[in-house]
């Protein structure tokens, strides 16, 4: 039978804002919080509470429990520079994409290889912005607040390997995976094995908790299983090791094994977006077939473009060493680009509502 069951907003994040809370009390990691109101806000801190950045209580509670300082200039310039950014990529990014992803994914079937392929990088730029851009007005309106949220992302689409993606990619995320899953379960203490064994369950879990679906499931093994992989190339004789997996200034060295890792990415996220295996896989099929069928040129040079866009904010973001490159050009240069945000916010922003994705989890 099928529950019509309501459930509340933002259940999902917060309730791994309580979880994390009591195995920190319980592993006397934290001391228990002394106010209840301290401990309910920052269970249910509204900025992040229907879609993260997932809160940490060892970082978030002394925020709300100290006084805080006067709030800075910088704190407010930073602040409404973020709001603006993540407002462009969730509107101008992601929103722009949403309806040409919802069309290629639907007709899967009659649509040519090229588009097939280019509606799977679609989502893979539309779920990015989607989420990212929400992650920055959360970060900066929390930050107008006085209070510092944790960052989620760290342009998980320049990572040279997929364990620098899963570091870089809903940081908050992975980090809580990690540290209330991966590490209880044994993480890499008890043998190769059970080492592989760790991280595919935390993966498939990772895949679960977005849905109960196979899809998700097949999402989530993926990734394990790039994971394994990964692990057993970098260590084995002779292997990278983990200075491979450092994140640092991206260079021309790191064009070819990021786009690559990308690959891999996007070829999961088909599962991810596709509401069946069939549907998943008439997308794969019609990709590695090069399936004749109709193509929209428009919609495919709009991806280009878009994918453009978001590679120049994340190289100059992460080579800058700051999600709010835009603060350190010129008055004039600043100018410019706050109005080229604002002008495509406006633009793109006539159609239709589209919800924030990681707003179902």
């Amino acid at each position: 039978p099928t529950l019509r069951i309501l459930l509340p907003v933002g259940i999902s994040f917060y309730t791994f804002h309580g979880i994390s809370y009591t195995f920190d009390v319980y592993r006397r990691d934290i001391q228990p919080a002394k106010d209840l109101l301290d401990f309910a806000v920052f269970v249910a801190f509204f900025p992040q509470l229907v879609a993260g950045p997932i809160g940490r209580a060892h970082i978030q509670l002394p925020q709300f429990e100290n006084d805080r300082s006067p709030l800075r200039a910088d704190q407010v310039k930073s602040g409404l520079a973020l709001i603006l950014l993540g407002l462009f990529k969730k509107v101008a990014i992601a929103d722009a994409l949403a309806p040409f992803v919802d069309e290629t994914f639907t007709n899967a079937a009659s649509s040519s290889w090229l588009v097939l392929l280019a509606g799977a990088y679609a989502f893979a730029l539309q779920i990015y912005g989607d989420f990212a851009g929400y992650s920055d007005v959360a970060r900066g309106s929390s930050r107008l607040l006085g209070i510092e949220l944790p960052l989620n992302f760290e342009q998980p689409y320049l990572s040279r390997n997929i364990t620098v993606f899963w570091r870089t990619w809903h940081i908050s995320l992975s980090n809580w995976l990690r540290d209330y899953l991966y590490i209880p379960l044994g993480g890499n203490r008890s043998g190769t094995s059970k080492t592989y064994r760790n991280l595919m369950l935390t993966m498939v879990l990772g895949g679960l908790w977005h849905g109960a679906a196979w899809t998700f499931v097949a999402w989530g093994t993926l990734h394990g299983l790039y994971l394994c992989a990964h692990r057993a190339f970098t260590e084995r004789p002779g292997g990278a090791g983990a200075a491979h997996n450092k994140v640092g200034r991206f260079t021309g060295s790191d064009v070819l094994p990021a786009i690559g890792t990308f690959q891999l990415v996007v070829f999961a996220w088909i599962f991810f977006r596709a509401a069946s295996f069939s549907q998943a896989f008439e997308v794969i099929t019609g990709i590695l077939t090069l399936q004749g069928g109709t193509t929209d040129a428009g919609a495919v040079f709009l991806v280009a473009l878009l994918g453009a866009v978001t590679i120049a904010i994340d190289i100059a973001q992460r080579n800058s060493g700051t999600h709010t490159p835009m603060l350190e050009l010129t008055p004039v240069l600043q100018g410019a680009l706050y109005g080229v945000f604002v002008v495509a916010i406006v633009l793109f922003s006539g159609g239709e509502t589209v919800p924030f994705i990681y707003f179902q989890f």
